[in-house]
């Protein structure tokens, strides 16, 4: 059994990386149409392709790291961690797993890394797809509690309205601390 993991999340500067594991069997790869890297979807295409792959798919995980953890431990190592928790939480767990990135991970399943794999292969895609979805929601619930950074249009990412709230309100406790366009606002 074979199954594709990717995260996303990495480049923001609130809010956790979110990677997800999926198994989905390649007949059904083949029946949903438009399937590809998560970044190259409109958010109403990915909402689709979400649904359609949740609603197919044998076994989907997802892992989290936050914030906090990614400032304890760097943006590399949480986005690997984010997708070991995937992969490990899997059940039934697969023979193989197809990474998008370069990096190996600490598991005891097989793996490979592939660079561009959330557009070259499609059960990462899948993976990448469910991940991003899945934060982009978190992101907007985030937006009830932090209303003054506006994380529903942007999703932590950063932009120029981001970087204007963040001088404006200062620093809030979802965002990464360590990261340049944060770090330079914060109150000692």
């Amino acid at each position: 059994m074979l199954a594709g993991c990717d995260e996303v999340g990495r480049g923001c500067l609130a809010g956790p990386v979110v990677a997800c594991a999926v198994v989905i069997t390649q007949e059904t790869l083949e029946s949903i149409p438009g399937i590809t890297d998560s970044k190259k979807l409109s958010p109403q295409q990915r909402e689709s392709l979400y649904n359609k792959i949740v609603l197919h798919a044998d076994a989907i995980s997802l892992g989290l790291v936050s914030n906090t953890e990614i400032d304890r431990i760097n943006i590399l190592q949480a986005s690997k961690r984010a997708m070991e928790i995937a992969i490990n939480n899997l059940s039934p767990k697969p023979d193989h797993v197809l990474i998008d990135g370069r990096d190996r991970l600490n598991i005891d399943i097989s793996h490979e890394a592939i660079i561009d794999g959330d557009f070259l292969v499609p059960i990462i895609s899948c993976a990448s797809i469910i991940a991003k979805v899945y934060r982009d929601r978190f992101m907007m619930e985030l937006d009830t509690f932090y209303p003054q950074y506006n994380f529903k249009a942007h999703k932590g990412y950063c932009t120029r309205e981001h970087e204007e709230s963040i001088k404006k309100y200062g620093v809030s406790d979802v965002h990464r601390k360590t990261f340049r366009g944060v770090k330079e606002h914060i109150s000692l």
